[in-house]
């Protein structure tokens, strides 16, 4: 069921949730987390949409923090939802007038008690989320620098220098196929890597994270290089036996190149933000590989970025195999320190 307030506070929507249980016949709370969605009117329909297939996986409590234009005078307005396509209840709150500056003032009575509070910022984060009023009620906070209105990969650097414990990015959930696949060749490839190569498409903010990690793990220099995409299109790691390499032209279907062996195919289908998500509220606690990662792109300049060779037409379907006795390596190496 669905109630709908105006000019209302925090304690008037407090009472609705708990009448809308009792209508609805469930006057107990089975959810897990509180999941605070901070969100505007151009975004807030795929973001809250988003939120409520997620909790079908993970039973919350899902505050859509709307935040209006700060003239007149403060005024919030509550949308209060039980069920409707959600397992927990959704409470769009539209702040408005002075109140836009105060939302932990709304939020906060409708935490739920003893549970943990996430945060996600769909589109533009705070540079440093910790430090964020909201995001000091979260124990973990989620922002997604691919969806920056500008210059992403800086957004991503920005944040990453600003890192605390908590703080995680859907740029690096991207990536959690890529390297579970990676690691798997180097077990059953070990071999010394010597380098490797990134290609994706400009302003990726999920290479940086690629390359950052593979300098972290490997200590290695990897060469950031531009493609035509979609997102991250192949990723190699140099040995003299050979590249472990994942090619993925299409964004859906990748070859799984090694040594000795004959070409994979693999699914590596690009995932929708709701898997994302769901990914990221498996675990709470921090994330340590991506805390490496993240430091070493914060301290590491920016890398030369170049536009990665295209295969002839007759080529670009082939397995990578096919492919690389015929393609002439025009990868450079980047600094040991520069930035992916």
């Amino acid at each position: 069921m669905r109630v709908d307030l105006t000019d209302t506070n925090a304690s008037t929507v407090s009472s609705a949730l708990l009448q809308a249980r009792l209508r609805a016949g469930s006057p107990t709370m089975g959810m897990v987390l509180t999941f605070v969605v901070v969100t505007d009117e151009s975004t807030h329909d795929q973001a809250m949409s988003d939120a409520r297939t997620v909790s079908m996986e993970h039973p919350s409590r899902i505050l859509g923090v709307l935040r209006g234009a700060r003239r007149g005078r403060p005024r919030l307005d509550a949308e209060v939802s039980v069920g409707q396509g959600a397992s927990g209840e959704t409470v769009l709150l539209r702040l408005s007038g002075e109140l836009v500056d105060h939302p932990v003032s709304v939020v906060t009575p409708l935490l739920l008690p003893d549970s943990p509070v996430v945060v996600w910022w769909p589109t533009n984060a705070p540079e440093d989320p910790a430090r964020d009023p909201l995001g000091r009620l979260a124990l973990r906070r989620i922002a997604d620098a691919a969806a920056a209105t500008r210059a992403p990969t800086e957004v991503l650097k920005r944040r990453a220098r600003h890192y605390e414990p908590g703080d995680t990015d859907l740029a690096w959930t991207r990536l959690t196929p890529w390297r579970a696949l990676l690691a798997a060749g180097l077990d059953q490839h070990p071999v010394r890597i010597t380098g490797a190569t990134v290609e994706a498409t400009r302003a990726n903010p999920s290479a940086d994270l690629m390359a950052a990690w593979l300098r972290c793990r490997l200590s290695v220099d990897v060469d950031l290089t531009v493609s035509d995409g979609p997102g991250i299109t192949r990723v190699a790691l140099h040995s003299r036996h050979g590249d472990i390499a994942l090619d993925r032209p299409d964004g859906r279907l990748a070859y799984f190149t090694i040594p000795g062996e004959a070409d994979r195919p693999v699914a590596l289908q690009r995932r929708v933000t709701a898997e994302l998500l769901a990914e990221e509220l498996r675990r709470l606690d921090n994330d340590d590989i991506y805390q490496d990662a993240v430091q070493v792109l914060a301290l590491s300049g920016r890398g030369r970025k170049r536009k990665a060779p295209r295969p002839p037409a007759s080529e670009s379907s082939a397995p990578p195999s096919a492919r690389v006795a015929k393609q002439t390596d025009t990868r450079g190496r980047s600094k040991k320190a520069s930035s992916s």
